[in-house]
């Protein structure tokens, strides 16, 4: 049973009786109807459940029949029926003021029907409904299942399940952009709170509520529905049609019309930008459209990020490259950052735009949180070249070939970071053609007063070192990356510019020695 307390004492005989007081509570929901016979019952007491009583149990102790009251509120109790004429003659004010204090229905039960016969009303009304619904319910699946085998536009598609259902609907990309809307509520009011959990769940504000139903492809999300529907609580078989319909809309979108946003964004996008890249399309073409579907692209400063899979045969790469492209559509952070995504020969090719508000190395916090997910998940590791930002859209192919020569400069010298940017190797493009002798020549001078030393010392401080120069100088975060004590960093760092004759005040002894662990590194690396 899942009536209203209100609605309850509209059928018939309840309907002879009267809410005396606590009229606050006339929502509650009736999910059953019991007899008080037993002065314990409010510890058998379910939620939802309404009593009937002659106040027998009561009649003596008006203080006991507060309690009661109390007590009924605390578990839950739908509401508590009366019956007078046997043993009470009116329902003591006490009690009234008790229950419209608490907000609990109390209810004056007509006399001249018995228990049996206001529950029987009760449970035929609702036997009444539960027909109707599932009458219903039926209907709309069978309207369901035959324009499932339609293959209208996109929008007809929506128009039609909404008209179903029977409530306004709304459709909004796994982007958070609205696909489609027929409710009251505003588009900014609607995606207020995203991004959202993937998970069925109300949505309620003071002047509407939705019941929101996640669109998935496999195990990603593309998108949700919301079902703008009014009523207090959803049956199991009104929330199963429902599960339906999003199940019918999410088949539709991803296999009749793939991705809806990708294809008729991403995908021709993508298309311009590799004929930009490889045949020289005019770049006023791919501005062009970029205006045209309002894409922020080259609207100000953005960049270009080329992401590859290293560890992956050559036979799985555009694979992986394509998994990893779902994974930057779907992972919440890159998909603030509105990029475009694009799979080619050298990896996965991104641009972002800079968006107002967002900080200084968000992009790269974002890319580093979809990483981690992604190798918890799968167990293979992605990494990313980044440009420096760019301020035209002429200066697109210039990022291109910035990504490609970190990437290629990053093998050559042995750089292990997932993320790696073109302003970290800039020393790296400036002395690539330097001879190797030159190499070991500069290696000697600037480091060979420690690599004499006892190899395990040697290698230890020679880690400390390098360490404290990625850090810029900074000796709190070199400790914490060592994981030792700041004194023990602050002695190494110390002993280091005794042994090798440096000041670390001067910034041309620190670029010195940068550049001779970076002549070290592609030194190690061509003897490996």
């Amino acid at each position: 049973m899942h009536l209203t307390v209100e609605q309850a004492l509209n059928v018939f005989p309840l309907s002879e009786g009267k809410l005396v007081a606590g009229t606050a509570g006339r929502n509650r929901i009736v999910k059953s109807v019991n007899v008080m016979d037993a002065p314990d019952i409010t510890d058998w007491i379910k939620e939802g459940e309404m009593l009937f009583t002659t106040a027998y149990l009561i009649k003596d102790h008006p203080q006991d029949a507060t309690e009661l009251l109390a007590k009924l509120n605390q578990r839950g109790s739908s509401g508590l029926g009366i019956k007078l004429g046997r043993f009470w003659d009116a329902i003591p004010d006490q009690l009234i003021a008790c229950a419209d204090e608490l907000g609990f229905p109390l209810i004056e039960l007509p006399y001249q029907f018995t228990f049996s016969d206001q529950m029987s009303g009760l449970f035929k009304e609702e036997l009444r409904r539960n027909t109707g619904v599932l009458q219903d319910i039926f209907d709309k699946q069978v309207r369901l299942m035959r324009m499932a085998l339609k293959t209208d536009h996109i929008n007809e598609l929506f128009d039609a399940v909404a008209d179903i259902i029977g409530f306004p609907m709304a459709i909004v990309g796994s982007r958070g952009q609205i696909m489609y809307n027929s409710s009251q509520v505003t588009d900014s009011e609607l995606t207020g709170s995203w991004p959202w959990p993937q998970q069925q769940k109300w949505m309620k504000s003071k002047q509407w509520q939705a019941f929101r139903i996640p669109l998935m492809k496999q195990a990603r999300c593309t998108g949700f529905v919301l079902f703008f529907n009014p009523q207090l609580f959803l049956s199991t078989i009104e929330e199963s049609l429902y599960l339906q319909a999003a199940e019918l809309l999410s088949y539709q979108m991803n296999f009749n019309y793939e991705d809806y946003f990708e294809l008729s964004v991403q995908k021709d996008f993508g298309v311009l930008i590799k004929r930009y890249l490889r045949n020289g399309l005019p770049i006023d073409k791919l501005v062009e459209y970029a205006d045209r579907w309002e894409l922020e692209i080259f609207h100000g400063q953005y960049t270009c990020v080329l992401s590859d899979c290293p560890q992956v045969s050559s036979g799985q790469r555009m694979d992986k490259l394509e998994k990893l492209k779902s994974d930057f559509l779907s992972h919440t952070k890159l998909q603030e950052r509105k990029g475009m995504h694009i799979v080619m020969e050298e990896g996965l090719l991104s641009v972002f735009p800079e968006l107002e508000g967002q900080a200084d190395g968000s992009l790269g916090s974002a890319l580093q949180a979809c990483f981690a997910s992604i190798q918890q998940g799968s167990g293979w590791s992605p990494r990313a070249m980044v440009s420096s930002r760019k301020k035209r859209a002429d200066q697109l192919y210039e990022a291109f070939d910035e990504c490609r020569q970190t990437q290629r400069l990053s093998s050559e010298w042995g750089v292990g970071q997932a993320i790696i940017s073109f302003d970290t190797m800039d020393l790296a493009i400036v002395f690539e053609h330097v001879s190797r002798d030159r190499m070991e020549a500069f290696c000697n001078r600037w480091l060979g007063g420690l690599v004499s030393k006892d190899p395990d010392y040697a290698n230890e401080m020679l880690r400390t070192l390098e360490t404290y120069l990625e850090q810029d100088g900074q000796l709190n975060e070199t400790a914490k990356k060592l994981y030792i004590h700041r004194n023990t960093a602050t002695y190494r760092i110390e002993k280091l510019s005794e042994l090798l004759g440096v000041d670390f005040k001067k910034m041309n002894d620190l670029l010195r020695l940068k550049i001779a662990f970076l002549f070290r590194k592609l030194l190690i690396n061509e003897q490996s």
